[in-house]
């Protein structure tokens, strides 16, 4: 979609792009473009979850780890794999353990830790959850072509690629 097409398209609503001129550099442009469509689509995913589960984002997201770690993970693990502070994943599994989605198990090697694992009722409502989450990620995609969407993924591939050798 072009520059024309996307303003003659979209409302006119605030974002960050909005605060762009024609004569800022391109890559500006191009960041507050994919810091703008990132925040709509988390800010859609965070309202769904909320309207439809009952719950967060943060929370969405220690299940998923969880659920790809059968066999449990410890706080600093789920805070590395997660990006957030130790205290976060605290709050976050104080509040799933006492709603019965985790357990904690005292680590048999090292007693101060403790390992968190979904329970059954967790990993029951985070498949409903994920379900609904890969149609809600495939909905807000619809109406990019095939093509759009490989070349984008290529392209931002290509920056990571970039960003982590510098």
């Amino acid at each position: 979609m072009s520059d024309s097409l996307s303003s003659s398209v979209m409302p006119d609503v605030p974002d960050l792009e909005s605060r762009t001129v024609p004569e800022d550099h391109q890559d500006l442009r191009l960041w507050l473009r994919m810091l703008t469509c990132c925040n709509l689509i988390e800010s859609e995913i965070r309202s769904r979850l909320r309207i439809e589960y009952d719950t967060t984002l943060p929370r969405f997201d220690l299940m998923a780890q969880l659920q790809r770690a059968p066999g449990g993970m410890k706080m600093s693990e789920l805070s590395r794999h997660m990006m957030v502070t130790n205290g976060n994943i605290t709050g976050i599994t104080d509040q799933l353990e006492k709603e019965g989605m985790v357990q904690r198990t005292r680590n048999a090697t090292d007693r101060r830790s403790s390992l968190i694992k979904l329970t059954p009722k967790g990993r029951r409502a985070f498949t409903k959850m994920a379900q609904s989450h890969e149609a809600w990620i495939q909905s807000l995609f619809t109406g990019m072509s095939d093509s759009s969407r490989a070349a984008l993924f290529e392209a931002l591939g290509e920056l990571k690629l970039l960003r982590r050798l510098q």
